[in-house]
């Protein structure tokens, strides 16, 4: 037994961190592993929504479907001011329960968005006439009809987004992935079906995509009432510090949020005015795509981002940074082989969508290189935000839709979705550096290290050759497609029955499942 007066040497302090380090990092990867089976099943359903979509309504209809989905996510976003990321950020520092004070939180984020909200919802009716001819073509009959809907249903958005935040911070996160990653998306594509069975038009379909929300609120309002004793005496009156902690921070983040949430709703509605309708659906096609692989980052971050902001405010920033650098070499290894896909087969993944929309393969090629730094930067965003940094993320989300915005109205009307791309290609790199270097000085710890440039190096490389094989021997369609993935799939069974890789994952195994060794 250590001696009470006894200093502990400075191997046993490093042995304790490195011990808590990696307690910390088991805890992220459990959490992870929930996070990504989420995200591979939102994935999923995304893109047959996609599908269900493009296919069921042609270019013009889904650039006005995905048109009145952009107003929704941009103004869903923008309505929320920040308060939901601050309930993430915020929340885990309180104590829950009955006799806690985070319950207390909850009015102080959700009422004044919701009145915001409705002030936005009103006006917007209003003005749906007027707005139409500017988001929509001429030809487009239900433009004012899609945009009522949609300015009506932004409570229900607001409300369902703001209560999501709260579940992801005190509950498990298997809460969250089953509202947001399965129950949502899977009722989507159901009912956008249903509707165009039917022979129901545009803004039908687009009911029945908004439908899901509503019941989603019920859902988040009961997963809340026991961790936050709603109901069962917990205090909901907020004081004045509680008003100061949250919008302190939720202010700047309601800015920075609307970017990093409307970038490809942004991307689609500049095409729409600046271009035309057929070219915003093949921006939204291109982008539907390009946003896919980053399901795997946003499946981690769900799950992580309580955890860093917990580690940061208790100063153990090398234990947050550890987590970091491990989440983010997983994001490489998992996101970085389908984007490297997406740009050599891009003419066979559009082709999945119809023939017209092979014009996007070059904005594919642009975009799934921008994803590759997005993905490669990995939650530097959260890193950031959790430390409490909204305004820093402010600035690097500011510089990137503006560097967005105005290549767009350069370069959208003379090339059209291709030149959309390159627009959001550079606003999307621009953001992601400023970030990273914001991030690395306010956690005081180095963020890329030879692990995370190792599995870049490793993912990158054997994608590459493999893809540049598949598409000399079959070409870029989707023979060339198919025949890289088999290929993958035959490698990938064959490593698994090598004794040393079988070795080698059973070692592993009980890391990544939260155990020590036995």
């Amino acid at each position: 037994m250590t001696d009470p007066g006894t200093r502990p040497t400075a191997t046993a302090v490093a042995d304790a961190g490195g011990s808590a380090g990696e307690r910390e990092v088991r805890r992220s990867t459990r959490s992870g592993m929930v996070g990504l089976a989420g995200a591979a099943v939102n994935g999923l359903l995304g893109f047959v929504l996609t599908v269900v979509i493009v296919r069921g309504l042609g270019p013009a209809g889904s650039g006005a479907m995905f048109t009145a989905i952009g107003v929704v996510a941009i103004m869903g976003v923008l309505c929320c001011a920040g308060a939901d990321t601050a309930l993430v950020w915020a929340l885990p520092r309180r104590r829950t329960g009955r006799d806690g004070d985070a319950a207390r939180l909850l009015p102080v984020a959700l009422l004044p968005a919701l009145l915001f909200t409705v002030v936005v919802a009103m006006t917007g009716v209003a003005l749906s006439g007027a707005l139409a001819p500017v988001l929509f073509d001429p030809g487009t009959r239900e433009g004012a009809g899609l945009l009522r809907l949609a300015f009506g249903g932004l409570p229900f958005v607001v409300a369902t987004t703001v209560l999501l935040a709260a579940v992801r911070a005190v509950r498990p996160v298997a809460a969250l992935v089953a509202v947001q990653y399965v129950f949502v998306p899977a009722a989507r594509p159901a009912l956008v079906s249903a509707a165009l069975l039917t022979g129901a038009g545009v803004t039908l379909a687009f009911a029945g995509w908004l439908a899901p929300i509503a019941v989603a609120v019920l859902v988040c309002v009961a997963l809340l009432a026991r961790p936050l004793g709603l109901g069962a005496g917990a205090a909901l009156r907020p004081v004045g510090a509680d008003w100061r902690t949250l919008w302190g921070f939720a202010l700047p983040r309601a800015a920075s949020a609307t970017i990093d949430a409307s970038s490809m709703w942004l991307t689609v509605l500049l095409t729409a005015a600046l271009a035309d309708q057929a070219e915003a659906g093949i921006i939204g096609a291109v982008g539907r795509y390009a946003l896919a692989g980053l399901l795997i980052m946003q499946g981690l971050r769900v799950a992580v981002a309580p955890q860093l902001s917990r580690l940061l405010g208790q100063g153990r920033t090398g234990e947050a940074a550890l987590v970091y650098r491990r989440i983010t070499a997983v994001i490489i290894a998992l996101s970085w082989p389908g984007y490297l896909l997406l740009a050599v087969f891009a003419p066979g993944f559009l082709r999945l969508f119809g023939a017209e929309f092979t014009a996007g393969a070059a904005a594919m090629v642009v975009l799934a290189g921008a994803m590759m730094v997005n993905s490669g930067t990995g939650i530097v965003q959260t890193l950031l935000l959790m430390s409490g940094s909204s305004g820093r993320h402010l600035l690097a989300a500011a510089t990137g839709l503006l560097l967005n915005v105005t290549l767009a109205v350069l370069l959208i009307p003379p090339h059209g979705a291709l030149g959309a791309a390159w627009a959001w290609t550079v606003g999307i790199v621009a953001e992601n550096v400023i970030a990273t270097v914001a991030a690395r000085r306010v956690v005081g710890e180095p963020l890329i290290t030879r692990s995370v440039l190792r599995a870049a190096a490793v993912a990158g490389t054997a994608t590459a050759v493999l893809a540049a094989a598949g598409a000399a021997v079959a070409g870029r369609g989707v023979a060339g497609l198919f025949l890289t993935l088999g290929v993958a799939v035959l490698l990938g069974v064959a490593l698994l029955l090598h004794p040393g890789v079988r070795r080698r994952a059973r070692a592993t195994a009980p890391t990544l499942l939260g155990r020590g060794p036995s």
